[in-house]
């Protein structure tokens, strides 16, 4: 056995060191492999957040241009509805200068009458004081005969 020995371990050896290169390699290529899939995957990883960081951008733009939109749609919408609104205020005031030309037209024509009846009032005010006073002259007139033939009357009595 010894003889044996002798030549057989050196092969087992040779084996083995074989094996164990064969090992080494293998582990060698596992771990470039691994460093290679975490290279990989970092590499991934970072274009998977560059990816992000551009995809946030750009909805932000399409928010942004989104908002533009509506807001130069809205502009125009409020626009034109101050445009309808300001004609409309234009024909109401329009139509409201004309009433109170009429207005001013119908007060002007009451104060007319008005005062043509205080004339016709103040004229006819001032013939019933005449006819007034005329009244009285007369009833003076006829007292005072009165008092007179009483006098008269009177002496002739007495």
């Amino acid at each position: 056995f010894p003889a044996m020995a002798g030549p057989g371990s050196t092969a087992p050896t040779a084996a083995e060191a074989e094996l164990l290169l064969l090992q080494r390699q293998a582990l060698a290529e596992e771990e470039a492999a691994k460093a290679k899939r975490e290279l990989l995957t970092r590499f991934l990883q970072d274009k998977l957040s560059r990816e992000e960081q551009s995809s946030m951008c750009s909805l932000h733009k399409v928010h942004t241009l989104w908002r533009l939109a509506q807001r130069k749609t809205k502009d125009q919408e409020l626009r034109q509805d101050i445009e309808i609104l300001s004609q409309t205020f234009s024909r109401v005031i329009d139509c409201k200068d004309g009433v109170i030309e009429v207005l001013v037209g119908d007060l002007k024509e009451a104060e007319e009458q008005q005062n043509q009846a205080l004339r016709s009032h103040l004229y006819l005010m001032d013939q019933l004081l005449h006819l007034q006073r005329c009244r009285l002259g007369y009833l003076e007139e006829g007292f005072s005969a009165q008092v007179g033939a009483l006098k008269a009357e009177f002496e002739a009595e007495r």
